[in-house]
C-alpha cells in the first residue's frame, strides 16, 4: 500500500479502535472453525483458556478494575453448558480461547438489581468458581475493562446471545444445530444454514454552529441525555437513515452527512455507526413514543455537561459511543 494511503487508513482505524468494544485482539483464525480435528486438539490445548459466560455476563475478577477470567477446559463450572463452546480464536502466543454459555446454571444467586432495566450492578458467584470472581454485567463494566477484555467479551456474548435467540430453523421451525466451531447453524431437517446476525443501528452527532442536538428516551434516568440513534431500515443507506431518525424524532432536517466511527454493541447484537450531520434548522418537535424530551447545547454548556457540572444534564457514559463522538467534537476531531 502507498505511504500516503496507508497513512489515512491508519488514521480511519484509530477512531474505531478507541470505541469500548472495538478492542478484540484474537486472531478469529476461521480455518479452524470447519478442522474437526483442529477444534479438539485446540479445546484440549495445555494453555486454552474458556470464557464463562452466565446469563449474558461474563466471568469477571472482583474489585473496581475487573479482568476477564479464562477457565481451563476441564473446570468443573463448564459441565453446566448446554451447547458446544465457542471457539473464538486464538491470542498472539496461539493460545485457544473459547466461550461458553452457562445460563442453565442454577447455582449462581440470581441478584438482579437492574437500574430501571438499564444496566445491573450485581455481581453472580458460585462456590466452585476461583476465589476473588463472579459474573458481572458488561455494561455496568464497560467503562472499567481494559480495552481488548471488552472487545473480546462483546464477541463472545454477541455470538451466545444470537445462539440463544435462533434455536429454530427460520425456514421449517425445526431445532438447528451449532456447526462451524459455533459461528454457524444448521438445519438438520431441511438443510438450511444459518448465519449471526448483526442489526446496524445509526447514531449521530447533530450539529448547527455552535450547538449539538441530545435527546432522552422515556425511562432513562433521571437528567440522562445522548446522541439521538435508530436502526437501519432495509434498502436505506446510511445517511438517509441518519436523516429519517433525526426528523421522525424531533422533525429537525439534516443535510451533509459522514461517518466517524463504529461500535459493536453487544446487547444484543447491534453495530453503531457513528455519523456527524449538519442540521438545516432547530426548531424541534418531538415524537413523544421515541423521546422524553430533545434539545439544542452549546459547546461550552457540553463541555460543562461532560465534566460532570451541570445541574441537569449528566455526563454520557464512558464507553459508550454516544461519549466518544461528543468528545471527539469537544476537541475538534470531527
Amino acid at each position: 500500500m502507498l505511504p500516503a494511503l496507508n497513512n489515512v487508513f491508519a488514521g480511519l482505524g484509530t477512531m474505531d479502535e478507541q470505541v469500548t468494544f472495538g478492542g478484540a485482539d484474537l486472531d478469529r483464525a476461521a480455518h479452524i472453525r470447519e478442522d474437526a480435528i483442529g477444534l479438539s486438539a485446540a479445546w484440549s490445548h495445555p494453555k486454552v483458556g474458556v470464557m464463562a459466560v452466565w446469563r449474558g455476563k461474563p466471568l469477571m475478577s472482583d474489585g473496581p478494575e475487573p479482568d476477564l477470567i479464562w477457565l481451563p477446559s476441564d473446570h468443573p463450572a463448564l459441565s453446566h453448558g448446554v451447547e458446544k463452546p465457542i471457539f473464538l480464536g486464538l491470542t498472539k502466543t496461539s493460545e485457544p480461547r473459547f466461550a461458553i454459555d452457562l445460563s442453565a446454571w442454577a447455582e449462581p444467586a440470581d441478584e438482579s438489581n437492574a437500574m430501571a432495566g438499564f444496566l445491573d450492578p450485581s455481581r453472580n458467584g458460585a462456590a466452585c468458581l476461583p476465589s476473588g470472581t463472579s459474573f458481572a454485567d458488561m455494561r455496568a463494566n464497560m467503562g472499567v475493562l481494559s480495552h481488548a477484555d471488552a472487545g473480546n467479551a462483546a464477541m463472545a456474548r454477541g455470538i451466545l446471545e444470537w445462539h440463544r435467540s435462533h434455536r429454530f430453523c427460520a425456514r421449517c421451525g425445526q431445532p438447528s444445530e451449532p456447526i462451524k466451531g459455533g459461528w454457524s447453524r444448521k438445519c438438520p431437517s431441511c438443510g438450511t444454514p444459518h448465519f449471526p446476525r448483526t442489526d446496524p443501528v445509526v447514531i449521530m452527532l447533530i450539529t448547527h454552529g455552535n450547538d449539538v442536538l441530545v435527546g432522552r428516551s422515556p425511562g432513562w434516568p433521571q437528567g440522562m441525555y445522548s446522541l439521538l440513534a435508530g436502526f437501519m431500515e432495509p434498502g436505506e443507506t446510511i445517511e438517509a437513515a441518519v436523516r429519517r431518525e433525526v426528523m421522525e424524532e424531533t422533525a429537525v432536517t439534516v443535510g451533509p452527512v459522514r461517518y466517524l466511527a463504529s461500535q459493536p454493541w453487544p446487547f444484543p447484537a447491534s453495530l453503531m455507526i457513528g455519523c456527524a450531520g449538519e442540521a438545516l434548522d432547530t426548531e424541534i418537535t418531538i415524537d413523544p413514543v421515541e423521546l422524553e424530551d430533545a434539545m439544542w447545547i452549546s459547546r461550552e454548556r457540553c463541555m460543562s455537561a461532560m465534566s460532570g457540572h451541570d445541574p441537569e444534564i449528566r455526563p454520557a457514559r464512558p464507553g459508550a459511543i454516544a461519549r466518544h463522538l461528543i468528545d471527539m467534537w469537544l476537541q475538534d476531531r470531527t
